[in-house]
């Protein structure tokens, strides 16, 4: 006796297709989730001037309200010599003052297995960012070990190169080796820390002027979501060594001549040049939450883009400073009335100030 199904034929089929479409739902749920992730900071480091060597000291000296503009060191250049009353004056800076190291010149190369003769030849940002790298690995629980192999990626923020300059000049062509290269260079900046720490990420070197550390921040927080890595070493650094690059930048009316620079004040004159190392090691908040690791921040959102053909190269543009923090936002799934705290560029010029200003004052009011 043949036993007949009471259901119509296509049911099996529609409940497969149905089933698909969940699967398929749930898969796009997942994505849109891993694509706005939020990330976070589970290590901190520093090197700033005014005594922050450690991310507590920094704190203290913002809540005490300490200046740390100084002169300019004697080993770095002779201040008074350069310096001149006016920005036009040739070869010469209207001002003595800067954020300025300690003890820049202090290195111990075999802690991180180099020779002395190469640590020499090294740019010293690149013995920093080992400094303040080993720092923030170890604060985050990521013992630098290259034995590791960590799937981390080094994204570094990083603009000058003035020590092969300063080489150059003292020894001339013939003092050129493999060590120079590699001391200089600034993807190896980003490349020697894969190198002695053992991680396998993505590394790469930016160069976007003064925004460079934050565009490596938000490079890195998209190779997260991407899964090219499973955490990420963000940092940036500076270091003034030669005089060259204040003589340019008063010649172009950049410079404070005070030594203050006055941000959004009807007495700025200028900035004032600093230096130093920052280093963040991030993660996607899920895998730090299972992971047990100690959370310091959450970034929500982040976003980059550039002025374009505004009144001139190194003019802003107000409409694309609202269009950038508007994606930021949206990003992060925020509303303007939901900050509390906006740290702004900042230049201390009576150009940049007030268009900085009216992009917010147009997202935010």
């Amino acid at each position: 006796m043949t036993q007949l199904s009471s259901q119509p034929p296509t049911v099996n089929p529609l409940r497969r297709a149905l089933q698909a479409i969940d699967a398929l739902e749930t898969r796009l749920e997942d994505q849109r989730r891993s694509i706005n992730e939020p990330i976070a900071i589970i290590g901190l480091g520093c090197r700033f001037p005014g005594g922050a060597d450690s991310p507590a000291a920094f704190w203290k000296l913002l809540r005490e309200g300490r200046d740390a503009v100084s002169t300019v060191p004697p080993e770095r250049w002779d201040a008074d010599i350069f310096l001149a009353a006016h920005p036009d004056t040739p070869g010469r800076i209207v001002t003595r003052h800067g954020g300025f190291l300690d003890r820049l010149e202090w290195f111990d190369p075999v802690f991180f297995g180099i020779s002395p003769r190469e640590a020499e030849r090294m740019d010293p940002q690149h013995r920093l960012l080992l400094e303040v790298a080993w720092e923030t690995l170890t604060a985050a629980g990521q013992t630098p070990d290259r034995r590791a192999e960590r799937q981390t990626g080094v994204f570094l923020g990083i603009t000058g190169a003035e020590y092969g300059s300063l080489q150059l000049g003292d020894a001339g062509l013939q003092s050129l080796d493999t060590y120079f290269l590699t001391g200089n260079a600034l993807n190896t900046a980003a490349g020697r820390l894969a190198f002695v720490f053992g991680l396998h990420g993505p590394c790469l070197a930016v160069d976007t002027a003064c925004s460079s550390s934050l565009t490596a921040v938000h490079l890195a927080c998209l190779s997260l979501r991407n899964r090219e890595c499973d955490s990420a070493l963000a940092a940036g650094v500076n270091a003034l060594l030669s005089p060259v690059g204040s003589i340019a930048l008063s010649r172009g009316n950049v410079l404070s001549p005070t030594g203050q620079s006055r941000t959004f004040d009807a007495a700025a004159d200028g900035m004032v040049r600093g230096e130093g190392c920052g280093a963040v090691v991030l993660k996607r908040l899920s895998d730090a939450e299972r992971d047990g690791n100690e959370i310091f921040a959450v970034i929500r959102g982040s976003a980059v883009n550039q002025d374009g053909p505004s009144s001139g190269l190194t003019v802003p543009h107000g409409p694309a400073q609202e269009k950038l923090l508007r994606a930021a936002l949206s990003r992060a799934g925020l509303q303007p009335g939901e900050l509390d705290y906006i740290e702004a560029h900042g230049t201390g010029t009576s150009m940049g100030d007030p268009i900085e200003v009216g992009a917010l004052g147009n997202v935010f009011a």
